[in-house]
């Protein structure tokens, strides 16, 4: 005979909803209690019967994921991670990409009205506030990243703002005057860019230094590619940065690459730092420094905003507006002291 919940909250010493919570995922569980119920869950081999469950309470067990490039891997990094917290809920996720265009986020949005999926985390480059919400009304909508919901949905974010000042002002500290910024995108009303830009200035402008356009550098988009053709327009016009902030890691790669092929030595000759925290980023030489956000949160607190919507739809708990903490991480391509083929290289 197949197990039931209550053999299993019998087992970890704990209610029936206890347990339930834990099998759904419909609400927080302290994490001791939530491993205890697990192991009870394993040892006596508990299946749910999802179609059952989701067939009772008009869900289907799917959620879906719209994000701008899958193969972004800041972006597949971070579906990565929201399909695997999703599994601890028991829910499938429905992953589409919309690259950034109006038409494709409006009709994923439109999409969610026939409750295919019982909700959305979607990271919106293209529509604002208003339009997002006023299409999602069927279905719970958790925005991630910089377009702000104006308290009409949940929103997992980190402060660009913040991060970039700090990555501007770790090279100030290093003597660095001259700081390219590689990444604007006015033609994408971009607010990721516009956010990171403004951090940029700011820190600037706290050194009493004014910003100087002619290091700002727009890009189409935010890859390998276009941070190099955008490191040798600067060269080729002879404006020589000391130093360079790019906007994602995949930006500063493509610019370390240039770098290199010009015979510029980093971080003697230019200091490097990008932004997302990717894994190519540790590995490149030198290694780059860069504000890594916490992906693994944003993930969980997506999916948990999205649990409360579908589990208490009636809830009058107003939307959250959720930061999620960032680190910049300092290596070799900014810090000779970090990059030992470098500090040993002065040394001698």
């Amino acid at each position: 005979m197949s197990s039931r919940l209550k053999d299993v909250a019998a087992l970890a010493g704990v209610s029936v909803r206890t347990v339930s919570n834990v099998v759904s995922g419909s609400a927080a569980v302290a994490e001791e209690t939530r491993a205890r119920v697990q192991a009870a869950l394993d040892e006596l081999g508990y299946r749910p019967n999802l179609a059952a469950r989701n067939l009772r309470g008009g869900r289907t067990g799917l959620i879906g994921l719209a994000i701008p490039e899958l193969y972004s891997p800041y972006f597949g990094e971070l579906a990565g991670l929201i399909v695997e917290a999703a599994q601890q809920r028991s829910w499938t996720v429905v992953i589409d990409q919309t690259f950034g265009s109006p038409e494709a986020e409006r009709r994923l949005l439109r999409g969610t009205g026939g409750r295919l999926v019982d909700g959305l985390i979607i990271s919106p480059w293209a529509l604002g506030p208003q339009e997002l919400t006023a299409r999602a009304r069927n279905v719970p909508v958790v925005l991630l990243g910089e377009r702000h919901p104006l308290g009409l949905a949940d929103r997992v974010a980190i402060d660009n703002v913040t991060a970039a000042d700090e990555a501007t002002a770790h090279l100030l500290r290093a003597g660095r005057t001259r700081i390219a910024a590689i990444g604007p995108q006015p033609q994408l009303d971009n607010g990721t860019a516009h956010q990171r830009l403004a951090g940029h200035h700011r820190a600037l402008r706290r050194a009493g230094l004014t910003p100087d356009p002619a290091l700002e550098v727009p890009v189409g988009s935010l890859h390998r590619r276009d941070g190099a053709e955008a490191l040798a327009s600067l060269l080729d016009a002879g404006v020589r940065p000391d130093a360079v902030f790019a906007f994602t890691d995949e930006l500063a790669l493509g610019a370390l690459h240039v770098a290199h092929e010009r015979g510029l030595r980093v971080p003697d000759d230019l200091a490097l730092v990008g932004f997302d925290g990717i894994e190519d980023a540790r590995y490149s030489h030198p290694p780059l420094t860069t504000v890594v956000p916490d992906k693994r949160q944003i993930a969980e607190r997506a999916l948990q905003c999205l649990a409360d919507r579908i589990y208490s739809p009636a809830s009058k708990v107003p939307p959250l507006d959720i930061v999620i903490p960032h680190r910049l991480e300092v290596r070799g391509s900014s810090s000779p002291a970090a990059h030992p083929t470098v500090a040993a290289a002065r040394k001698d």
